[in-house]
């Protein structure tokens, strides 16, 4: 069968790329279609380098030729990544690094509760389990929990000299470097800071600490978006940052202003991805049974409508519960759902940072003003 040219444009006409209004041929995403017999090939130009919006365009385009063409047409997508040049910002200020940390990935939720605290710890066991080399920062300053989850509560971080500088030495637990404000204040006592004093200390504890070769530096931020965020994000050019959430709407709500936070003009922070937490329970008795308590694919949704991966899933299970209480973050057990669970997130974390660094520029630290008591955002990240 030969297949027509304009017939086939006419089905692309059908189909939209994910984040622009209009359709890919009017938008100018196709730029060519060529037939030869049942053979079709069709070039494509996108403007985002994301792996998932390429794939579904691939996918999308095979899939329209087959059902509104023919059906055994020989497809064949070439896609081409032209990412529009952004002007100068004279505002713009390049980030401190900390030497020796090759990423440094953010982990934020938009509300308490929905674990990413837990999140954080057991893809830094997971990411150390793979072979790299991981330090955690506990920057949530008002309700620090590193220390339980990694069973280090009586520990404290010794002083060292590097290079004539009194330096912090990071608590290590399960091959894992770790600083919190929690090692510096006694368990019962709450933390009444203002917002100046809680960034005073998290920049010591990130510039004034030995942090030595890391790969990847995971960062719990506080639930929310708020001052800290912003202090963070003004200290460090952030690789991207990753959102939990759990798949109920309260919670997905809140989750979506979280992701907006990072991708606003104003602090343009690569998102990674959504990862799921409490996606679905399956009894112990009832292996085969999963049962969506929160809701079901939120996560899934919310990603497809904010143009990000998702991640991975998370099941409710009650070991991963007792697993943080006791300081052995649940990923550590062998041959478990959860387990499989953290390495799919670290594997799919690990590819979307190195998509990233290879398609994006590093990323550019925010300049921060207070004015009237408030923050203002003078530059972009």
């Amino acid at each position: 069968m030969k297949l027509d040219r304009k017939e086939i444009l006419k089905a692309l006409e059908t189909i939209s790329v994910a984040g622009e209004g209009k359709n890919m041929v009017e938008s100018g995403a196709v730029q060519n279609v060529l037939t030869f017999g049942d053979e079709v090939v069709v070039d494509l130009l996108l403007s985002t380098p994301a792996l998932h919006i390429k794939k579904r365009a691939e996918v999308d385009i095979i899939k329209t030729i087959h059902d509104l063409v023919y059906e055994k047409a020989k497809v064949k997508v070439n896609i081409k990544v032209e990412a529009p040049e952004k002007p100068e910002n004279p505002n713009l200020i390049k980030g401190k690094p900390i030497p020796g940390i090759s990423n440094i990935v953010a982990v934020a939720s938009g509300k308490g509760g929905v674990g990413k605290s837990t999140v954080t710890a057991n893809l830094a066991v997971t990411l150390a389990k793979m072979g790299f080399n991981v330090g955690v920062l506990d920057a949530d300053i008002y309700g620090p929990s590193m220390p339980i989850m990694f069973d280090v509560e009586n520990e404290k971080p010794i002083s060292v000299e590097v290079d004539g500088k009194s330096k912090m030495k990071p608590v290590e637990s399960y091959e894992v470097k770790i600083l919190s404000i929690g090692f510096f204040t006694k368990p019962d006592q709450a933390v009444i800071w203002r917002g100046p004093m809680a960034a005073k200390a998290l920049n010591q504890m990130i510039f004034d600490a030995d942090w030595g070769q890391l790969d990847f530096l995971l960062i719990d931020l506080p639930p929310g978006t708020g001052d800290i965020h912003l202090s963070i994000m003004q200290s460090l050019p952030i690789t991207g940052a990753v959102v939990v959430s759990t798949p109920q709407a309260v919670a997905l709500a809140d989750a979506k202003k979280g992701v907006s936070m990072f991708k606003s003009e104003a602090i343009s922070v690569p998102v990674l991805g959504i990862i799921e937490n409490m996606a679905y329970f399956t009894p112990e008795e009832l292996p085969n049974n999963k049962y969506y308590i929160f809701g079901k694919e939120g996560a899934k949704n919310l990603a497809e409508d904010l143009q990000v991966p998702v991640l991975g899933e998370i099941p409710l299970v009650q070991s991963i519960r007792e697993a943080g209480d006791y300081g052995r973050p649940a990923a550590l057990q062998t041959a478990t759902p959860l387990e499989t669970a953290f390495e799919e997130i670290a594997r799919n974390v690990v590819q979307e940072v190195v998509e990233r660094n290879e398609t994006l520029p590093p990323t550019e630290a925010i300049k921060i003003t207070t004015m009237a008591g408030c923050s203002a955002v003078k530059g972009k990240k």
